[in-house]
């Protein structure tokens, strides 16, 4: 079978950096090609922050390139192939490159009251609002409705995969990635006499979207999966379900829920 183009994007710990070498072994004997400027196939090394790490070097080609993951611990809940399974996982990749699996990513649109220009993110995982060392104040709309006025620490909205992440700590519900949704989830929520919010995380259909008016402020932190972008005069924050999917390489796609239980109940 013809071969593909393969990009590795590996971290700097001593093991990655042994797999990386070994994986590139066995694909330089295989028909397939290194390429990190066009490839079809991005594997990534290490665990799940380095898989995030390659969405988001590669986000602008995901109609073109599907990802797999090797972990060098434990299995995560986007890396499929552990160290030691490099030669099954390069013959795999040989012999059958076709079957995918999709999921859903979030969509950010950021805008500010001082007249810049909108910037656009995709997200993996997760975006949060926090803000410095006082409290959030936000009108949260969903599509042109205002739903609450929320005061708190700040939000969680987080993909179907990113649901086991910060928004589990905080709450959240657990969501299988074949809904085609994102989850809110309130961050420390003020409730009161006097403040009210729902209290409860929100699971908000495709057809949908949810605009966080922001009190002006400039000490506004926002973080887009692992990365944390500090922004000056923010009007608000949009977020829907994108347009885009992430493509997964399904040679030997682990389970959603067997991923939930490996990492969160074990053997019993």
């Amino acid at each position: 079978m013809k071969g593909i183009r393969v990009a590795i994007i590996n971290n700097q710990e001593e093991k990655s950096l042994r797999v990386t070498k070994r994986l590139t072994e066995l694909l330089a004997r295989s028909e397939n090609t290194i390429d990190r400027d066009d490839p079809e196939l991005v594997i990534s090394v290490g665990g799940d922050g380095t898989l995030l790490s390659a969405f988001h070097l590669f986000n602008h080609k995901l109609d073109q390139v599907q990802f797999l993951g090797v972990h060098t611990g434990h299995l995560g809940f986007y890396t499929d192939w552990r160290d030691y399974e490099l030669e099954e996982m390069v013959e795999s990749l040989c012999n059958d490159h076709q079957k995918t699996v999709s999921y859903p990513l979030l969509d950010v649109r950021i805008t500010y009251a001082n007249g810049k220009s909108d910037k656009h993110f995709l997200a993996l995982n997760e975006s949060t609002i926090k803000r410095g060392n006082r409290t959030m104040v936000a009108d949260i709309s969903i599509k042109e409705d205002l739903f609450e006025k929320f005061r708190g620490d700040g939000l969680s909205i987080s993909t179907p995969t990113g649901s086991t992440a910060y928004n589990k700590s905080v709450g959240g519900a657990v969501l299988h990635p074949s809904i085609n949704a994102f989850q809110l989830a309130e961050i420390a929520s003020l409730n009161n006499r006097v403040f009210r919010t729902l209290g409860s995380p929100i699971i908000v259909g495709h057809h949908e979207w949810v605009k966080v008016q922001l009190q002006q402020s400039t000490d506004y932190l926002v973080t887009i999966d692992q990365f944390t972008i500090e922004q000056e005069e923010i009007d608000a924050i949009y977020y829907r379900i994108a347009d885009e999917r992430i493509h997964f390489a399904s040679y030997r796609h682990m389970h959603f829920w067997n991923r939930v239980k490996d990492s969160f109940i074990g053997e019993e």
